[in-house]
């Protein structure tokens, strides 16, 4: 059970999920990954050892899995229904592994609470979780720049739905008083 301050994914995701062919899913989170790779090249190589790692991320609300492969930089994604071989797997509710990605949630904390469980070699899930925090990723601004024309519409429909589910789909905003 996910601590109660993590919102639930919408069944409605989980739902489609089921039953959409996750091949053109597989290429959109690919290409995204790759364009993300070029609006930040210390992403991957801040890896080190682990950039050529596979992990696993399971959003444990959904019916699938993410399988990450850096590959030195040239990264795929694979989602699947099924699982995959990988030397990592980072398991937890869909709000909590973006809120890790956008600094809501602590990975410590999420951690020690149950909310996150880490399998496999946890140096590879900790240099993943070290990369990520030292980009500083906004995943709606993230595709909102490689979306041309559609990037404002991206940001305000992004807005609506963090609004509406309560998942973390951009970076909080720095209070300008601090």
């Amino acid at each position: 059970m996910p601590h109660p301050q993590i919102p639930c994914c919408p069944a409605a995701l989980a739902r489609i999920l089921r039953v959409v062919p996750l091949a053109p899913l597989s290429l959109s989170l690919t290409a995204c990954c790759r364009q993300i790779g070029k609006r930040h090249p210390g992403l991957f190589r801040r890896l080190g050892d682990y950039s050529r790692a596979r992990f696993v991320l399971n959003p444990v609300d959904l019916p699938i899995i993410l399988c990450l492969a850096p590959n030195g930089g040239a990264p795929t994604v694979r989602a699947l229904r099924g699982d995959c071989e990988a030397e990592a797997r980072i398991s937890g509710p869909l709000a909590a592994l973006l809120g890790l990605v956008h600094g809501v949630y602590d990975g410590d904390a999420l951690f020690f609470s149950r909310d996150l469980v880490i399998e496999g070699d946890t140096g590879a899930a900790l240099a993943l979780r070290n990369a990520v925090d030292d980009a500083e990723l906004d995943l709606s601004q993230e595709i909102a720049a490689v979306s041309g024309p559609f990037g404002r519409f991206i940001l305000q429909t992004a807005a609506l739905a963090e609004r509406r589910t309560g998942l973390c789909l951009a970076r909080p905003e720095e209070d300008p008083a601090w």
